[in-house]
């Protein structure tokens, strides 16, 4: 087993890392409070190619491999957690869907363009409110109406929802209710009867955008059609395994940051004579915190190669955004505590981590439902 990053993995963590660090964190505090999300700064991102790095030239993309995605977003995440996701969101999910698709190789071009050249953001739409992690309780229905779809219904917690150019939605259809009537269609911003709906007031993740999407007989041509009735919920599920590799990618990321900022902060904070890192108690804990970002690193890029390569990565999947989150969470609460007071105050940043590190317990599966999946594996 080789564990060393290629040069080309290399040089996409070098990009990320350093438009993380010279350009995400300058106003990182400002966006926080303000939550106002940055498309100058996306849009940034979409010129220097790392939105589109998994994805063909010939689909607007880098042709690079996936691990290279998936180490810039985590580089992304150590910074900037609310941009982390917005990315993860437009590569792994609405292009994952479309890439997943049984669409034409000229149709899957042409709906991913866009977004996989980073000149416009994709949304990710199946959440309901009462279809949460019972997906298959999809309300929100289509009914053809000659050469085109009428739907009609509603989305919520729509990650990059307000902010978003194309769409992805899963609906229920006229022919059968829940998964076998699921269907996909691209919806495209601006579509008569189709309203994007204020955004959330958020705990965490706070710059990105999150909103209700509204269907009020939005006619969609049958053109847009990404998956035919009966196949909408496998494309679904399939395309959140890829997204959960993204998410853990987020986790791990937060993780890191946060651990960076308290081992730094640990050498300079004198107490009682010494440097607060020369406790043996809290550098212990420290240690064991270390050890528990490196174990999830190596599951995430597991399950990134499992991807990668072609190999089934469900499981892989669940494990990393599993692990990563945890991570993500004891992390940036033992930091904030390591920091004391001054963890509590927003400058030190590590309170902002901790408010974004909770939701990646949560979204695109919540982790109770990553256990649902393994131990259903497990007992197989």
């Amino acid at each position: 087993m080789n564990f060393e990053l290629t040069q080309n993995q290399l040089n996409a963590q070098k990009i990320a890392r350093d438009f993380a660090e010279n350009t995400l964190a300058k106003d990182i505090l400002t966006r926080d409070a303000t939550a106002e999300f940055p498309r100058d700064l996306y849009d940034e991102m979409g010129r220097m190619g790392l939105i589109g790095i998994p994805y063909p030239v010939e689909m607007g993309g880098q042709g690079g491999d996936y691990l290279s995605y998936i180490v810039s977003l985590e580089e992304i995440s150590k910074v900037d957690a609310s941009m982390g996701i917005t990315y993860s969101v437009s590569t792994s999910l609405f292009c994952g869907v479309i890439m997943n698709s049984d669409l034409p190789a000229e149709k899957k071009a042409e709906f991913i363009r866009p977004v996989a050249s980073g000149k416009a953001l994709g949304s990710f739409a199946l959440t309901e409110p009462n279809a949460g992690s019972d997906a298959a309780g999809c309300k929100t229905i289509a009914v053809k109406d000659g050469d085109e779809w009428v739907i009609n219904g509603s989305k919520c917690f729509i990650t990059n929802g307000p902010v978003s150019d194309y769409f992805v939605v899963f609906t229920t259809t006229d022919v059968a209710p829940g998964t076998k009537g699921m269907a996909c269609f691209m919806v495209p911003k601006g579509t008569p009867g189709f309203e994007q709906g204020k955004r959330h007031n958020t705990m965490g993740i706070r710059s990105a955008a999150v909103c209700e999407l509204y269907f009020d007989n939005c006619r969609v041509p049958e053109y847009n059609m990404v998956a035919e009735p009966g196949k909408g919920f496998a494309l679904a599920m399939k395309s959140l395994d890829g997204g959960r590799i993204g998410v853990a990618a987020q986790g791990l990321g937060i993780a890191e940051g946060a651990f960076e900022i308290a081992r730094k902060y640990m050498m300079e904070r004198e107490q009682f004579g010494k440097p607060i890192a020369k406790q043996q108690n809290l550098a212990f804990r420290m240690v064991d915190m270390q050890v528990q970002i490196e174990q999830a690193k190596y599951m995430l890029y597991k399950a990134a190669l499992d991807k990668q390569e072609g190999r089934p990565y469900t499981e892989s999947a669940a494990k990393a955004k599993l692990v990563c989150t945890d991570a993500a969470m004891h992390v940036t609460t033992e930091a904030v505590q390591m920091l004391g007071g001054n963890g509590f105050m927003k400058e030190y940043h590590v309170e902002r981590m901790m408010r974004d590190a909770k939701i990646t317990q949560i979204y695109e599966g919540s982790n109770e439902i990553q256990k649902l999946i393994l131990s259903g594996k497990l007992f197989k």
